[in-house]
C-alpha cells in the first residue's frame, strides 16, 4: 500500500469512528447500525458506482459529509425557511471542520485539507465537477434509502417541492440514476416524484 492509500485509509477510519458514536441508529438488513455511520458508508457506495476512480479529496468529502451531524440539532434554531438554513450552514461549517481535524492528525497538508472542506461546504455546485457529483450521491442516497419514510412524514405539496428543489440540484446523469430508483418505489410514492417532475 502507498503512503497516499495508507493516509486516506486511516483518515476514513477516523471518520468512521467518529460517525460510530453516533447515539441514533437505524436497522438495515436486519442488523442496527450508528445511523451516520451507515449514511456515510451508503455515500461511498453511490460513490464507487458513479466515479470508482474518483479523486482522494472527494472519497473523503462524500465520506464525512455527515458527519457528527446528531451534534447540532434542527430544534437548537428558530422554526421556518430562515432557521433551517441557518442549521445547515452551521452544520456544513461542523463537517468540514471536524472532518479537517481528522485529517490533519493523519498528515494532510492545508491545501488538501482545504479543498475537501470546500467539496463538503458544496462551493461551486453546478461549475466543479467533484461538487456536484457529491451533491448527485448525496441525493441519491436520500431517494433510495430515507425518501419513502421521509415523504410519509409530510404532506405532498411540501415533498413535491423538496422533490423539485432536489431535481434542480442534480446532474443529467443524476436524473438518469435517480429515474431508475423512481421504478423500485411504492406507486403512491413513485407517482409524487412524476407529479414533481411533470410526468
Amino acid at each position: 500500500m502507498t503512503a497516499d492509500a495508507e493516509r486516506l485509509e486511516r483518515a476514513i477510519a477516523g471518520f468512521d469512528a467518529f460517525n460510530g458514536a453516533d447515539p441514533n441508529t437505524e436497522t438495515s438488513e436486519g442488523e442496527e447500525h450508528p445511523k451516520e455511520l451507515l449514511y456515510a458508508k451508503r455515500m461511498t457506495g453511490w460513490l464507487d458506482k458513479l466515479a470508482p476512480d474518483a479523486s482522494d479529496a472527494l472519497r473523503l468529502a462524500v465520506r464525512c459529509q455527515h458527519i457528527g451531524r446528531w451534534s447540532i440539532r434542527r430544534d437548537e434554531y428558530p422554526e421556518g425557511v430562515k432557521g433551517y438554513f441557518q442549521w445547515r450552514g452551521a452544520l456544513a461549517e461542523f463537517h468540514a471542520q471536524t472532518a479537517g481535524g481528522i485529517m490533519g492528525e493523519v498528515g494532510y497538508d492545508a491545501g488538501a485539507i482545504a479543498r475537501v472542506q470546500q467539496l463538503v461546504r458544496k462551493h461551486k455546485l453546478k461549475t466543479d465537477p467533484e461538487t456536484q457529483l457529491l451533491e448527485d450521491v448525496a441525493c441519491l442516497v436520500f431517494l433510495e434509502n430515507y425518501f419513502a419514510e421521509f415523504s410519509r412524514k409530510h404532506d405532498d405539496a411540501k415533498v413535491i417541492g423538496i422533490l423539485q428543489k432536489t431535481w434542480a440540484k442534480m446532474s443529467p446523469r443524476g436524473h438518469g440514476e435517480a429515474l431508475k430508483l423512481k421504478d423500485a418505489l411504492p406507486p403512491d410514492r413513485r407517482q409524487l416524484i412524476e407529479e414533481a417532475l411533470g410526468e
